[in-house]
């Protein structure tokens, strides 16, 4: 559905590098700490910046091929943007109908109604929540094969998140050859959603992993200074230096479990992995010394 490859943007103090996939059928999820460059890269996958270099493609076809019926295929929901303040949500139907072929108004009136969205107020009056929902429900409410949501649960309570995650979990059943491009800041919804990760940080993708692995394979390792100085550094990605002694981020728990009984080991999350990738140390296989 999507692939970026070797896509660079320059800016005074940042440097965009990225390339990642979202392939056909799958929930991609990209995370990483506040100007790391998630916002940047949507930017780029949508045209609403030009890198210096490298390849964007969308549907097979460079993103100046995309034609009118590419474009209603795509869904998109961002942070900086939305529908003018002055509008009503009576006021936005005959938008999307004029911009959208496929546009089901039934079915995006229902699910306004669903979550509680009145319909003559003006936006500008919403709750930041309200606001949240109001992008989804019109990013999904014309059969687009794509989605693009950036931070889309944000604002959002508990039980808001998970009726507006049911409803990318449904807008997937449906057909099975769609996709999403999703970032968030809360991991849970993540990782109940999504089947592979990226991770940016300072611009860069430093680490791309399937979901089941990162949550089977992935562990923290809690160790003190003498089992620190003992352990088998070969399987270690990242170290951390905590007032306890370390914490060790692996992605061969079971290595350690078999090895090491008697060490603590937490199983790995998106949150903790991103702690130990974007905050720890990298280690020697040798003798564990920084390299």
């Amino acid at each position: 559905m999507i692939a970026v490859n070797n896509v660079k943007k320059r800016y005074k103090d940042f440097c965009l590098d990225i390339s990642m996939e979202v392939k056909r059928g799958c929930i991609t999820g990209l995370v990483g700490k506040n100007g790391a460059g998630k916002s940047s890269t949507f930017k780029a996958i949508l045209g609403l910046i030009r890198p210096e270099s490298g390849d964007i493609r969308i549907f097979g076809k460079e993103l100046r091929e995309l034609g009118g019926a590419d474009k209603q295929s795509i869904g998109v929901s961002l942070v900086e943007s939305g529908f003018s303040g002055e509008l009503t949500v009576k006021d936005v139907v005959p938008v999307l109908r004029s911009f959208y072929r496929n546009f089901e108004e039934k079915r995006f009136l229902e699910q306004c109604a669903a979550f509680e969205i009145p319909m003559n107020k003006k936006i500008k009056t919403f709750s930041t929540g309200m606001k949240a929902k109001l992008k989804v429900l019109a990013a999904v409410s014309h059969k687009a094969s794509l989605l693009i949501l950036d931070e889309p649960t944000s604002g959002l309570d508990v039980m808001a998140r998970n009726e507006l995650l049911d409803i990318l979990r449904g807008y997937m059943e449906e057909d099975e050859g769609r996709s999403i491009l999703i970032s968030s800041h809360i991991s849970s919804d993540l990782e109940g959603l999504c089947d592979d990760i990226y991770l940016i940080d300072h611009g860069k993708m430093i680490l791309h992993e399937d979901i089941c692995t990162l949550l089977d394979e992935y562990g923290v390792l809690k160790a003190g200074e003498e089992e620190f100085q003992k352990l088998d550094k070969r399987y270690l990605l990242r170290y951390k230096k905590e007032s306890f002694g370390y914490l060790c981020l692996t992605r061969e728990k079971q290595f350690y479990a078999d090895n090491y009984p008697g060490i603590v080991m937490e199983k790995g999350n998106i949150d903790e992995v991103m702690l130990l990738m974007i905050g720890g140390l990298p280690v020697s296989a040798e003798a564990g010394r920084e390299v």
